[in-house]
């Protein structure tokens, strides 16, 4: 063999090495990488690698939010990998991290931008989808993604309920923020907070930070938690509510007090009666408490999905997200507690904490089981991040005046805290119903 052959010989081996050596190291930078993403992010990426069609709606709905919303700083999700590192980053950190908003700097303008970034590229209208009863034909409510919805939300919440996820710095972030009130000497030892969930579902000091209105008068209804009351509705004799809007409460638009009692054994106690509800903002007490006493006769969880709380939109003037709820009559579509008292003189009242994006969880105390006797202001359980309302139903035996003040100007309810007077039960006429 001559020296001519020799050499390219040898050249083409180098080629040979070169290209192998090469792959090799993609492979390696690939399973580094890979490493990098956190569980709920990797099993998205597996299951979008494996079906086409979800891909193909999760790009264009990415791409359909990027062009409302160019700003990388409040939307950084602006192409698939950026939404698998944003998923994978929001696996491991507190909410108020996760972005800047230059605009509206605060710890809750924080938390609130970060959520949204999450969701709107998810929330976007999909023309594909017009024909599988999606509502508002969105990636985010379409089977596939839905279910993995629920691995994001436990995984987030294992880190929130680990120690990793709390520190002094995170507590000094929230007691100079004055909407947390942690200044107050409302709350127990921060000591006791050794990680963020453990802040958000903090405790108070003692009852006395929350006195309870007329703790042995069962006609007075207290404030079940710290909670802006939203109104009442009215309840038809088919146990659907009476204003043909329903009533919008985070991405349900409830019409039929059987489906929101998920076919209770109760799901017809309540015809003719009425609902009331209040909002729990990020900021507040998240654990709420028994606005009347009574007899526990039901009490258990009802599993969801809990997406984002009515679609979301741009303000492209404002630089902001704004909700837009206008939400689905078909089916209930957040966690939910739900819990049936029986009172001594004013019938069944049922209790429902509703979960909300992204975590969504609902729980009860150890002592919440069906016999148990509870008495006004006991504490029924809690919200970890992302609860955050609350529904009571009344029948019909009885009238349920919302009276708690209104603010100036607007005409909506001040907030209250918990155990403050709600409002007020009256015995009414046996067939009355509830105008």
């Amino acid at each position: 063999m001559n020296g001519k052959n020799i050499t390219h010989l040898s050249l083409k081996y180098l080629i040979f090495i070169t290209i192998l050596f090469s792959s090799c190291q993609n492979k390696i930078s690939q399973v580094e990488t890979t490493a990098t993403y956190g569980a709920a992010a990797k099993e998205l990426m597996e299951a979008v690698e494996k079906d086409s069609t979800l891909k193909s709606l999760l790009v264009a709905s990415i791409e359909k939010a990027k062009q409302l919303n160019p700003d990388t700083a409040t939307n950084p999700a602006q192409s698939l990998d950026a939404y698998y590192a944003y998923i994978s980053k929001m696996e491991k950190s507190v909410p108020w991290t996760l972005v800047r908003d230059s605009q509206h700097p605060s710890v809750f303008s924080n938390i609130i931008t970060a959520l949204c970034a999450f969701y709107f590229p998810i929330d976007q209208p999909m023309a594909q989808l017009e024909s599988n009863g999606c509502y508002n034909n969105a990636v985010e409510y379409s089977k596939p993604f839905a279910s993995w919805l629920t691995t994001f939300n436990n995984s987030w919440r294992r880190y929130l309920d680990s120690d990793s996820s709390w520190n002094d710095s995170y507590y000094q972030i929230v007691l100079k923020d004055t909407a947390f009130g942690l200044q107050k000497n409302w709350y127990e030892s921060p000591s006791n907070w050794k990680t963020f969930n453990q802040f958000f579902a903090r405790q108070l000091r003692s009852p006395a930070a929350r006195p309870i209105a007329s703790p042995d008068d069962n006609s007075v209804v207290c404030s079940f938690a710290d909670a802006e009351p939203q109104g009442t509705w009215a309840i038809d004799g088919n146990s659907n509510i009476v204003d043909a809007k329903g009533v919008a409460v985070k991405s349900a638009n409830i019409k039929s007090i059987e489906e929101l009692l998920d076919n209770s054994q109760y799901k017809d106690s309540f015809a003719n009666g009425a609902l009331t509800h209040s909002f729990l903002n990020v900021n507040d007490y998240h654990r709420y408490h028994f606005p009347t006493g009574g007899v526990i006769k039901e009490a258990r969880l009802i599993q969801g999905i809990n997406p984002t709380g009515g679609h979301l939109s741009w303000n492209s003037t404002e630089k902001r997200y704004a909700f837009n709820p206008s939400a689905p009559d078909w089916q209930m579509l957040e966690t939910r507690g739900l819990v049936i008292l029986e009172t001594d003189e004013y019938g069944l009242v049922a209790l429902l904490p509703i979960g909300m994006a992204t975590v969504g969880s609902v729980n009860f105390m150890d002592n919440i089981k069906v016999g148990a006797k509870v008495k006004k202001g006991d504490m029924l359980g809690y919200f970890l991040f992302g609860g955050s309302d609350f529904i009571m139903l009344f029948q019909n035996k009885v009238q349920f005046t919302l009276d708690a003040p209104k603010a100036a100007g607007n005409g909506a309810y001040q907030h209250l805290l918990m155990g403050e007077r709600l409002g007020r039960l009256t015995k009414r006429k046996a067939g009355k119903a509830h105008m």
